[in-house]
């Protein structure tokens, strides 16, 4: 997992509240076995028209946010089912922050634990980034993991709440098997210590 410190992206104002897992990635696509690949399929439904082609209409098909890397949206974001392919699709499609004034506790766990920064700011905030996004070309903004704040170029300036853990892991690029790893020199002592005749315990 890469580590987040400072990034600074282009902005893609998704300007929704309530938006579920299931709009994130829809349940047809869950049945791939691999990781990687879910961004083609992030807001499948919001992202093509009828038959098939890219509408027009829908924020992230517009030539303007092509490589947007924070995405700033409504309250409750990433609601509904459990699903880690959201956090998934949305890192694979290039997003390295979210942004919005309230998530899902499960989607909020599942992003962190994919390298994906979510930040938590008052609705006013969020409205501002949002009109700022809409009315201005190039938009962007940087955010500063270790001293957890969000700005911009026109002044804009705010602090966010973040858990510790969840900081340092980020910071680090730490997800949980990084974090196995980082006793791996503990893991094989105990291993070589361990009484031969517990190697056959849980076997068959």
């Amino acid at each position: 997992m890469q580590p987040l410190r400072v990034h600074k992206g282009l902005v893609a104002p998704l300007n929704r509240s309530n938006v579920d897992t299931d709009q994130i990635i829809p349940k047809q696509f869950l049945k791939r076995i691999e990781r990687t690949g879910y961004g083609d399929f992030l807001f499948y439904d919001w992202r093509l028209c009828a038959d098939g082609s890219p509408d027009p209409g829908f924020v992230l098909n517009s030539p303007r946010y092509k490589g947007a890397s924070i995405l700033v949206a409504g309250r409750n974001f990433g609601c509904g089912s459990s699903r880690e392919h959201a956090a998934w699709a949305l890192s694979d499609f290039g997003f390295r922050v979210v942004i919005a004034p309230s998530f899902a506790d499960i989607f909020l766990s599942n992003c962190s634990k994919n390298g994906m920064l979510t930040v938590v700011l008052p609705e006013d905030s969020v409205a501002h980034l949002l009109q700022n996004a809409e009315a201005k070309q190039n938009y962007e903004l940087t955010v500063d993991v270790e001293k957890a704040t969000v700005s911009d170029a026109f002044g804009f300036a705010a602090a966010f709440p973040i858990d510790p853990f969840k900081q340092y892991c980020l910071l680090n690029g730490l997800d949980d098997i990084g974090l196995t790893l980082r006793h791996q020199d503990d893991i094989a002592r105990f291993e070589i210590a361990r009484p031969s005749w517990l190697s056959g315990v849980g076997g068959s």
